[in-house]
Protein backbone atom coordinates (compact mmCIF):
# COMPACT_ATOMS: atom_id res chain seq x y z
CA UNK A 1 0.00 0.00 0.00
CA UNK A 2 1.97 2.95 -1.15
CA UNK A 3 0.75 6.53 -1.49
CA UNK A 4 2.17 9.46 -3.69
CA UNK A 5 1.48 13.52 -3.50
CA UNK A 6 1.11 15.43 -6.35
CA UNK A 7 1.16 19.26 -5.50
CA UNK A 8 -0.59 21.59 -8.51
CA UNK A 9 0.39 25.04 -9.02
CA UNK A 10 2.17 26.81 -11.95
CA UNK A 11 3.86 28.95 -8.83
CA UNK A 12 5.21 25.99 -7.52
CA UNK A 13 6.97 24.84 -10.82
CA UNK A 14 8.60 28.49 -11.44
CA UNK A 15 9.99 28.80 -7.80
CA UNK A 16 8.02 31.14 -7.06
CA UNK A 17 6.54 29.34 -3.67
CA UNK A 18 8.63 27.01 -1.71
CA UNK A 19 6.94 23.34 -1.73
CA UNK A 20 6.45 23.12 1.65
CA UNK A 21 3.61 20.75 1.43
CA UNK A 22 5.42 17.81 0.04
CA UNK A 23 7.53 18.08 2.75
CA UNK A 24 5.42 17.79 5.62
CA UNK A 25 2.81 15.66 4.27
CA UNK A 26 6.23 13.02 3.57
CA UNK A 27 7.32 13.37 7.53
CA UNK A 28 3.43 12.35 8.05
CA UNK A 29 3.12 9.70 5.88
CA UNK A 30 6.26 8.21 7.10
CA UNK A 31 4.98 8.44 11.22
CA UNK A 32 1.89 6.56 9.80
CA UNK A 33 4.26 3.81 8.19
CA UNK A 34 2.82 4.32 4.74
CA UNK A 35 4.95 4.19 2.19
CA UNK A 36 5.51 6.62 -0.40
CA UNK A 37 7.53 6.38 -3.66
CA UNK A 38 6.93 9.55 -6.00
CA UNK A 39 5.98 13.25 -5.73
CA UNK A 40 5.02 14.90 -8.77
CA UNK A 41 4.67 18.94 -8.98
CA UNK A 42 2.57 20.24 -11.94
CA UNK A 43 1.31 23.10 -13.18
CA UNK A 44 -2.81 24.14 -13.58
CA UNK A 45 -3.17 22.55 -16.67
CA UNK A 46 -6.10 20.07 -17.05
CA UNK A 47 -4.30 17.70 -19.45
CA UNK A 48 -1.14 17.91 -17.41
CA UNK A 49 -3.09 16.74 -14.53
CA UNK A 50 -4.63 13.90 -16.25
CA UNK A 51 -1.11 13.43 -17.48
CA UNK A 52 -0.09 12.91 -13.77
CA UNK A 53 -3.18 10.72 -12.78
CA UNK A 54 -2.98 8.32 -15.68
CA UNK A 55 0.33 7.07 -14.27
CA UNK A 56 -0.11 7.43 -10.55
CA UNK A 57 -3.80 5.81 -10.37
CA UNK A 58 -1.85 2.43 -11.32
CA UNK A 59 1.45 2.81 -9.40
CA UNK A 60 -0.37 4.06 -5.86
CA UNK A 61 -3.02 3.43 -4.04
CA UNK A 62 -3.10 6.58 -1.91
CA UNK A 63 -3.11 10.32 -3.88
CA UNK A 64 -3.04 12.96 -1.76
CA UNK A 65 -3.43 15.99 -4.10
CA UNK A 66 -2.39 19.99 -2.33
CA UNK A 67 -3.61 23.54 -4.01
CA UNK A 68 -5.95 24.26 -7.12
CA UNK A 69 -8.95 24.10 -4.90
CA UNK A 70 -9.91 28.21 -5.17
CA UNK A 71 -12.29 30.05 -6.55
CA UNK A 72 -10.18 31.18 -9.69
CA UNK A 73 -10.49 29.87 -13.19
CA UNK A 74 -6.65 28.23 -12.85
CA UNK A 75 -8.38 26.19 -9.99
CA UNK A 76 -8.70 22.87 -11.94
CA UNK A 77 -7.86 20.47 -9.26
CA UNK A 78 -11.21 19.37 -8.62
CA UNK A 79 -12.84 19.81 -12.00
CA UNK A 80 -9.30 17.72 -13.85
CA UNK A 81 -9.93 14.65 -11.11
CA UNK A 82 -13.15 14.19 -11.76
CA UNK A 83 -13.08 14.64 -15.62
CA UNK A 84 -9.97 12.48 -15.77
CA UNK A 85 -12.75 9.84 -13.93
CA UNK A 86 -15.46 10.77 -15.88
CA UNK A 87 -17.37 11.59 -12.79
CA UNK A 88 -20.24 14.09 -13.05
CA UNK A 89 -19.79 17.50 -10.17
CA UNK A 90 -22.04 18.22 -8.20
CA UNK A 91 -22.83 21.02 -5.82
CA UNK A 92 -23.12 20.85 -2.05
CA UNK A 93 -25.19 23.34 -0.11
CA UNK A 94 -23.70 22.78 2.63
CA UNK A 95 -20.55 23.92 1.69
CA UNK A 96 -22.09 27.36 0.07
CA UNK A 97 -23.66 27.57 3.58
CA UNK A 98 -20.08 27.45 4.97
CA UNK A 99 -18.24 29.93 2.91
CA UNK A 100 -21.39 32.31 3.12
CA UNK A 101 -21.19 31.82 7.01
CA UNK A 102 -17.22 32.85 6.70
CA UNK A 103 -17.52 35.83 3.98
CA UNK A 104 -20.20 36.92 7.31
CA UNK A 105 -18.43 36.79 9.78
CA UNK A 106 -15.37 38.77 8.27
CA UNK A 107 -17.43 41.14 7.44
CA UNK A 108 -18.12 40.11 3.37
CA UNK A 109 -20.59 39.07 0.60
CA UNK A 110 -19.65 35.55 -1.03
CA UNK A 111 -18.86 36.54 -4.30
CA UNK A 112 -20.15 34.23 -6.95
CA UNK A 113 -16.60 32.55 -8.12
CA UNK A 114 -16.86 30.94 -4.61
CA UNK A 115 -19.82 28.81 -6.10
CA UNK A 116 -17.02 26.92 -7.74
CA UNK A 117 -15.66 25.52 -4.54
CA UNK A 118 -18.64 23.94 -3.98
CA UNK A 119 -18.53 21.10 -6.72
CA UNK A 120 -17.33 18.11 -6.16
CA UNK A 121 -17.68 14.37 -7.74
CA UNK A 122 -20.48 12.31 -6.90
CA UNK A 123 -19.90 9.84 -4.51
CA UNK A 124 -17.02 11.70 -2.97
CA UNK A 125 -16.95 13.05 0.87
CA UNK A 126 -16.29 16.43 1.60
CA UNK A 127 -12.92 17.11 3.57
CA UNK A 128 -13.82 20.31 5.64
CA UNK A 129 -12.00 23.73 5.65
CA UNK A 130 -12.25 25.20 9.04
CA UNK A 131 -10.74 27.95 8.38
CA UNK A 132 -10.54 28.41 5.08
CA UNK A 133 -12.83 28.45 1.93
CA UNK A 134 -11.75 25.89 -0.09
CA UNK A 135 -13.13 22.43 0.84
CA UNK A 136 -10.95 18.91 0.19
CA UNK A 137 -12.39 15.63 -0.52
CA UNK A 138 -12.43 12.11 0.41
CA UNK A 139 -13.14 10.13 -2.61
CA UNK A 140 -12.89 6.28 -3.65
CA UNK A 141 -13.37 6.57 -7.78
CA UNK A 142 -12.22 2.87 -8.21
CA UNK A 143 -11.27 -0.42 -6.40
CA UNK A 144 -7.63 0.35 -4.10
CA UNK A 145 -7.69 3.88 -5.31
CA UNK A 146 -8.32 6.87 -2.15
CA UNK A 147 -8.40 10.31 -3.00
CA UNK A 148 -7.49 13.07 -0.86
CA UNK A 149 -7.28 16.92 -1.81
CA UNK A 150 -6.08 20.03 0.12
CA UNK A 151 -5.73 23.49 -0.48
CA UNK A 152 -2.26 24.71 -1.17
CA UNK A 153 -2.61 27.00 1.96
CA UNK A 154 0.27 25.22 4.24
CA UNK A 155 -1.92 25.95 7.76
CA UNK A 156 -5.36 25.07 6.07
CA UNK A 157 -3.56 22.18 4.86
CA UNK A 158 -2.23 20.73 7.92
CA UNK A 159 -5.52 21.23 9.71
CA UNK A 160 -7.46 19.47 7.63
CA UNK A 161 -4.49 16.53 7.62
CA UNK A 162 -4.73 16.38 11.56
CA UNK A 163 -8.36 16.46 12.08
CA UNK A 164 -9.83 14.37 9.07
CA UNK A 165 -7.07 12.62 6.83
CA UNK A 166 -5.34 10.87 9.57
CA UNK A 167 -8.27 9.63 11.45
CA UNK A 168 -9.79 8.14 8.36
CA UNK A 169 -6.89 6.58 6.68
CA UNK A 170 -6.36 4.88 10.66
CA UNK A 171 -10.06 3.30 9.89
CA UNK A 172 -8.88 2.21 6.72
CA UNK A 173 -6.17 0.54 8.06
CA UNK A 174 -3.41 2.04 7.31
CA UNK A 175 -0.99 4.02 10.14
CA UNK A 176 -1.09 0.73 11.80
CA UNK A 177 2.99 0.77 11.91
CA UNK A 178 5.46 3.72 11.62
CA UNK A 179 8.53 4.45 10.53
CA UNK A 180 10.78 6.35 13.07
CA UNK A 181 14.62 7.82 11.22
CA UNK A 182 17.49 8.84 13.58
CA UNK A 183 20.10 11.51 11.30
CA UNK A 184 23.02 10.68 12.00
CA UNK A 185 25.88 13.45 11.59
CA UNK A 186 29.40 13.82 10.63
CA UNK A 187 32.71 16.33 10.43
CA UNK A 188 35.75 15.73 8.98
CA UNK A 189 35.20 12.75 6.54
CA UNK A 190 33.92 12.74 3.45
CA UNK A 191 30.97 10.71 1.59
CA UNK A 192 32.74 7.90 0.19
CA UNK A 193 34.78 7.45 2.78
CA UNK A 194 31.88 7.15 5.44
CA UNK A 195 30.17 4.84 3.21
CA UNK A 196 33.14 2.54 2.41
CA UNK A 197 33.59 1.96 6.30
CA UNK A 198 29.92 1.60 6.69
CA UNK A 199 28.92 -0.17 3.09
CA UNK A 200 28.19 -3.62 4.75
CA UNK A 201 24.94 -2.07 6.98
CA UNK A 202 23.80 -0.54 3.63
CA UNK A 203 22.44 -4.03 2.86
CA UNK A 204 19.99 -4.09 6.02
CA UNK A 205 16.50 -4.41 5.05
CA UNK A 206 14.94 -3.31 8.58
CA UNK A 207 16.69 -0.94 9.76
CA UNK A 208 17.92 0.41 6.72
CA UNK A 209 20.99 2.73 6.50
CA UNK A 210 21.36 5.17 3.76
CA UNK A 211 23.72 8.58 3.43
CA UNK A 212 23.84 12.12 2.37
CA UNK A 213 25.68 14.91 2.23
CA UNK A 214 25.79 18.79 2.43
CA UNK A 215 28.14 21.38 2.45
CA UNK A 216 30.98 20.27 5.33
CA UNK A 217 28.43 17.59 6.43
CA UNK A 218 27.82 14.36 5.92
CA UNK A 219 25.07 12.23 7.06
CA UNK A 220 23.25 8.50 7.57
CA UNK A 221 20.09 8.07 7.68
CA UNK A 222 18.55 5.10 9.76
CA UNK A 223 15.02 4.50 9.53
CA UNK A 224 13.12 1.69 11.05
CA UNK A 225 9.79 0.19 10.68
CA UNK A 226 7.98 -0.88 14.11
CA UNK A 227 4.45 -0.37 15.71
CA UNK A 228 5.56 2.18 17.84
CA UNK A 229 8.40 4.51 18.15
CA UNK A 230 9.89 2.77 20.92
CA UNK A 231 10.24 -0.51 19.35
CA UNK A 232 11.54 1.50 16.43
CA UNK A 233 14.47 3.06 18.48
CA UNK A 234 15.54 -0.83 19.84
CA UNK A 235 15.70 -1.63 15.74
CA UNK A 236 18.22 1.20 15.34
CA UNK A 237 20.12 1.49 18.46
CA UNK A 238 22.39 -1.15 17.82
CA UNK A 239 23.07 0.00 14.40
CA UNK A 240 23.28 3.77 15.58
CA UNK A 241 26.04 2.13 18.16
CA UNK A 242 28.05 0.09 15.99
CA UNK A 243 27.82 3.53 13.18
CA UNK A 244 29.21 5.34 15.97
CA UNK A 245 32.19 3.44 17.04
CA UNK A 246 33.59 3.17 13.51
CA UNK A 247 33.27 6.93 12.56
CA UNK A 248 34.95 7.75 16.08
CA UNK A 249 35.75 11.48 16.54
CA UNK A 250 34.06 12.04 13.46
CA UNK A 251 30.53 11.69 14.62
CA UNK A 252 28.88 14.54 15.67
CA UNK A 253 25.71 13.86 16.95
CA UNK A 254 22.22 13.12 15.72
CA UNK A 255 18.79 14.92 14.38
CA UNK A 256 19.38 18.36 15.45
CA UNK A 257 22.59 18.14 17.10
CA UNK A 258 24.94 20.82 15.18
CA UNK A 259 28.31 22.35 15.58
CA UNK A 260 27.56 24.97 17.73
CA UNK A 261 25.42 22.73 19.90
CA UNK A 262 27.80 19.76 20.56
CA UNK A 263 30.61 22.59 21.40
CA UNK A 264 28.22 24.17 23.46
CA UNK A 265 27.32 21.27 25.35
CA UNK A 266 31.10 20.07 25.69
CA UNK A 267 31.97 23.46 27.18
CA UNK A 268 28.73 23.42 29.64
CA UNK A 269 30.00 20.06 31.21
CA UNK A 270 33.69 21.33 31.71
CA UNK A 271 31.90 24.97 33.02
CA UNK A 272 34.40 26.47 30.95
CA UNK A 273 34.27 29.50 28.34
CA UNK A 274 34.91 30.96 24.72
CA UNK A 275 35.17 33.99 22.83
CA UNK A 276 36.03 34.24 19.45
CA UNK A 277 38.51 37.00 17.08
CA UNK A 278 36.85 37.13 13.63
CA UNK A 279 37.53 38.83 10.37
CA UNK A 280 36.74 37.33 7.15
CA UNK A 281 33.58 35.40 8.40
CA UNK A 282 32.63 39.07 10.17
CA UNK A 283 30.26 37.75 13.08
CA UNK A 284 29.23 34.46 11.12
CA UNK A 285 30.92 32.51 13.93
CA UNK A 286 29.66 34.33 16.86
CA UNK A 287 26.11 33.84 15.08
CA UNK A 288 25.92 30.28 14.85
CA UNK A 289 27.02 30.12 18.74
CA UNK A 290 24.60 32.41 20.04
CA UNK A 291 21.70 30.18 17.65
CA UNK A 292 21.80 27.70 20.26
CA UNK A 293 19.39 28.69 23.32
CA UNK A 294 21.23 29.24 26.78
CA UNK A 295 24.44 29.85 25.17
CA UNK A 296 25.64 32.72 27.17
CA UNK A 297 26.16 30.52 29.55
CA UNK A 298 29.46 29.78 28.11
CA UNK A 299 29.78 32.55 24.82
CA UNK A 300 30.97 35.43 26.42
CA UNK A 301 31.69 37.32 23.18
CA UNK A 302 33.28 38.37 20.64
CA UNK A 303 35.02 41.20 18.04
CA UNK A 304 34.38 41.50 14.47
CA UNK A 305 38.14 42.63 13.94
CA UNK A 306 37.79 43.42 9.90
CA UNK A 307 40.27 45.99 9.77
CA UNK A 308 44.36 45.89 10.49
CA UNK A 309 43.66 48.33 13.01
CA UNK A 310 40.78 47.13 14.98
CA UNK A 311 43.17 43.90 14.97
CA UNK A 312 45.80 46.08 16.50
CA UNK A 313 43.85 48.42 19.10
CA UNK A 314 41.26 45.84 20.30
CA UNK A 315 43.59 42.38 19.67
CA UNK A 316 46.63 43.46 20.41
CA UNK A 317 48.52 42.33 16.95
CA UNK A 318 51.54 43.04 16.00
CA UNK A 319 51.99 46.04 13.46
CA UNK A 320 55.21 44.39 12.55
CA UNK A 321 54.03 40.82 12.04
CA UNK A 322 50.75 42.70 10.07
CA UNK A 323 53.45 44.60 7.92
CA UNK A 324 55.50 41.48 7.51
CA UNK A 325 53.47 38.77 7.31
CA UNK A 326 49.63 40.30 6.21
CA UNK A 327 46.73 39.97 7.92
CA UNK A 328 45.96 36.61 6.65
CA UNK A 329 48.73 34.36 8.26
CA UNK A 330 49.15 32.13 10.70
CA UNK A 331 51.06 34.33 12.89
CA UNK A 332 47.92 36.61 13.28
CA UNK A 333 45.63 34.07 13.69
CA UNK A 334 47.53 33.26 16.93
CA UNK A 335 47.83 36.78 17.99
CA UNK A 336 44.03 37.51 17.00
CA UNK A 337 43.10 34.10 19.35
CA UNK A 338 45.65 35.27 22.27
CA UNK A 339 44.28 38.98 21.91
CA UNK A 340 40.26 37.96 22.67
CA UNK A 341 41.49 35.45 25.18
CA UNK A 342 42.83 37.78 27.23
CA UNK A 343 40.71 40.40 26.66
CA UNK A 344 37.35 38.38 27.41
CA UNK A 345 39.40 36.21 30.31
CA UNK A 346 37.94 33.28 28.53
CA UNK A 347 39.09 29.17 28.78
CA UNK A 348 38.91 28.82 25.53
CA UNK A 349 38.96 31.46 22.07
CA UNK A 350 38.83 30.65 18.42
CA UNK A 351 39.99 33.10 15.58
CA UNK A 352 39.37 32.95 12.06
CA UNK A 353 40.95 35.23 9.21
CA UNK A 354 41.60 34.72 5.49
CA UNK A 355 40.19 35.52 2.10
CA UNK A 356 36.99 35.02 0.91
CA UNK A 357 37.02 36.54 -1.77
CA UNK A 358 35.94 36.91 -4.57
CA UNK A 359 38.70 39.31 -5.07
CA UNK A 360 41.85 39.74 -2.87
CA UNK A 361 43.48 36.78 -4.10
CA UNK A 362 47.26 36.37 -4.85
CA UNK A 363 49.05 33.50 -6.82
CA UNK A 364 50.87 33.56 -3.03
CA UNK A 365 47.63 33.63 -1.15
CA UNK A 366 44.79 32.62 -3.29
CA UNK A 367 40.60 33.10 -2.63
CA UNK A 368 40.17 30.72 -0.07
CA UNK A 369 42.93 30.71 2.01
CA UNK A 370 42.08 30.35 5.78
CA UNK A 371 43.70 30.56 8.88
CA UNK A 372 42.18 29.39 12.01
CA UNK A 373 43.58 29.26 15.69
CA UNK A 374 42.50 27.91 19.28
CA UNK A 375 43.76 29.06 22.29
CA UNK A 376 43.37 26.77 24.91
CA UNK A 377 42.77 27.08 29.18
CA UNK A 378 46.67 26.52 28.90
CA UNK A 379 47.30 29.85 27.05
CA UNK A 380 48.16 27.42 23.90
CA UNK A 381 47.77 28.45 20.60
CA UNK A 382 47.78 26.34 17.81
CA UNK A 383 46.76 27.49 14.23
CA UNK A 384 45.48 25.63 11.32
CA UNK A 385 45.70 26.51 7.63
CA UNK A 386 42.89 25.89 5.05
CA UNK A 387 42.33 25.72 1.24
CA UNK A 388 39.14 26.00 0.62
CA UNK A 389 39.68 26.68 -3.25
CA UNK A 390 39.52 29.77 -5.38
CA UNK A 391 35.91 29.02 -7.24
CA UNK A 392 34.04 28.47 -4.21
CA UNK A 393 31.61 31.58 -3.83
CA UNK A 394 32.27 33.84 -0.45
CA UNK A 395 29.58 32.83 1.25
CA UNK A 396 30.76 29.01 1.01
CA UNK A 397 33.80 30.00 2.37
CA UNK A 398 33.11 32.15 4.80
CA UNK A 399 30.43 29.72 5.80
CA UNK A 400 33.19 26.62 6.20
CA UNK A 401 35.49 28.35 7.92
CA UNK A 402 33.02 28.86 10.84
CA UNK A 403 32.36 25.39 10.46
CA UNK A 404 36.08 23.90 10.40
CA UNK A 405 36.92 26.27 13.28
CA UNK A 406 34.12 25.14 15.87
CA UNK A 407 34.82 21.29 14.22
CA UNK A 408 38.35 21.98 15.91
CA UNK A 409 36.85 22.91 19.00
CA UNK A 410 34.64 20.39 19.31
CA UNK A 411 37.68 17.52 18.79
CA UNK A 412 39.91 18.94 21.47
CA UNK A 413 37.44 19.53 23.97
CA UNK A 414 36.20 15.68 23.56
CA UNK A 415 40.02 14.61 23.77
CA UNK A 416 41.04 16.85 26.66
CA UNK A 417 37.98 15.84 28.65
Amino acid sequence: MTAEIICIGTELLLGDILNSNAQFLAQELANLGIPHYYQTVVGDNIDRIHEVLEIASKRSQILIFTGGLGPTPDDLTTEAIATFFKTNLVEKQEIIEDIKNKFEQRGREMTVNNRKQALIPQGADILPNLTGTAPGMIWQPMPNLTILTFPGVPSEMKQMWHNIAVPFLKTQGWGSEIIYSRMMRFRGIGESALAEKVYHLFSLSNPTVAPYASMGEVKLRVSAKAKDIQLAQNLIHPVAKEIESIAGEDYLGYDNDTLASVVGKLLEKRGQTLSVAESCTGGGLGAMLTEVAGSSSYFIGGIIAYSNQVKIEQLDVSEAFLAEYGAVSAIVARQMAKGVQHKFKTDWSISITGIAGPGGGTEEKPVGLVYIAIADPDKQVESYELRLGEKREREAIRYLSSCYALDKLRRELGQNH
